[in-house]
């Protein structure tokens, strides 16, 4: 390995297709960490570049194609939130992970207010990234659109709607909330609460179709007094089910539609001195930390959180080495498999 090319300077772009057999976009998609590119004509390049002694120039490439190497992970929530949410932190391990052999810089901007919303506004305007990832959009947010509008590349964990335009990883809300109820009618219970999380997130209202729907297929009707609404948070499960107590003391089943708000109903539980899983069975969604530590541990609804951070971050690297050619056919709307856990509280 010399470090030279065929002319006596540094190696080129073009001296490494030809040493590697490939075109001259292939091998600028493997330098760029593109996923769209199989392990042999990766290793090839690779080889080829290792033997030429290539070295990108990294200031060079990104001016040339008008890139940052920086991608934006957006969530638009206030930091104790995203703090005390282990959903956010399996997304970033999964984000990082996919990152981690690229040249790409990633950028965590928390939005908790309308004014860190306009100035991030600002920010995406003078196009100082690449792309967007964006967790935890609710259903009126108008960073979506006007990421679309800058032609900003951009992938949503989460749809806002069944017809998100956008490209988009999603678990499977809907399956993973009816299999919860399922088992729940499974275990003998008849009076089956829900703690729902924000109504604006559309997740929130997939989890209670799912719930609805295990009800009705079961020949159950579904009672309004069974349903109170929270906000993903442990103090709005806890409010919830008190709430949903004093409405119907004889419940002896609760579906929360997040782990966290699940602690939150335990605590109400418990003041209200109600054994779990004796007097009322409580299930979680999401099957993080908080489920394995609760006493009794929480059956829960698992999806692959890390996973799809890493999802959401290969669909967007692909987005954005497409670029100009990628258009709305080429946004894909990914939804994963969700699994129950059954532990102790069921």
């Amino acid at each position: 390995m010399n470090g030279r090319g065929r002319s006596g300077g540094r190696p080129t772009l073009e001296e490494v297709a030809a040493r590697a057999g490939v075109g001259r976009g292939t091998v600028s998609r493997v330098i760029n960490g593109s996923p769209k590119v199989s392990d042999r004509t990766r290793a090839a390049v690779e080889a080829a570049v290792a033997e030429l002694g290539y070295v990108p120039n990294r200031a060079a490439r990104a001016l040339a194609a008008n890139r940052t190497d920086a991608i934006a992970l957006v969530v638009p929530e206030p930091e104790d939130r995203f703090f005390s949410e282990p959903y956010f932190s399996e997304v970033l391990r999964g984000v990082g992970a996919a990152l981690a052999d690229t040249d790409m810089q990633l950028l965590l901007t928390l939005v908790g207010s309308d004014r860190e919303r306009q100035r991030l506004a600002q920010y995406l305007a003078a196009h100082r990234v690449d792309g967007v990832l964006l967790v935890s959009v609710h259903a009126d947010d108008p960073l979506p659109d006007l990421l679309d509008e800058l032609g900003i590349p951009a992938v949503v964990s989460g749809r806002r709607t069944a017809a998100e335009p956008l490209a988009s990883v999603d678990s499977d809300n809907f399956g993973g909330a009816r299999a919860a109820v399922d088992h729940l009618l499974s275990r003998g219970r008849a009076a089956i609460a829900t703690i729902t999380g924000r109504m604006d997130v559309y997740a929130s209202q997939c989890r209670l179709d799912g719930y609805r729907r295990a009800l009705t297929d079961a020949g159950k009707s579904v009672e309004e007094e069974l349903i109170a609404e929270g906000d993903f948070t442990e103090e709005g499960g806890r409010l919830a089910m008190a709430e949903l107590l004093r409405r119907r003391p004889d419940l002896d089943a609760v579906f929360a539609a997040s782990d966290v708000m699940a602690s939150g109903a335990r605590q109400a539980l418990r003041l209200a001195d109600r054994r779990i899983p004796q007097d009322v069975a409580l299930v979680g969604f999401d099957d993080s930390v908080v489920a394995q530590h609760l006493d009794p541990r929480l059956t829960s609804v698992r999806q692959p959180i890390e996973e799809m951070g890493r999802t959401m971050a290969l669909v967007l690297l692909q987005l954005i080495a497409d670029g100009a050619r990628s258009g709305a056919a080429d946004r894909p709307g990914i939804v994963v498999p969700t699994e129950l856990v059954v532990r102790d509280s069921s």
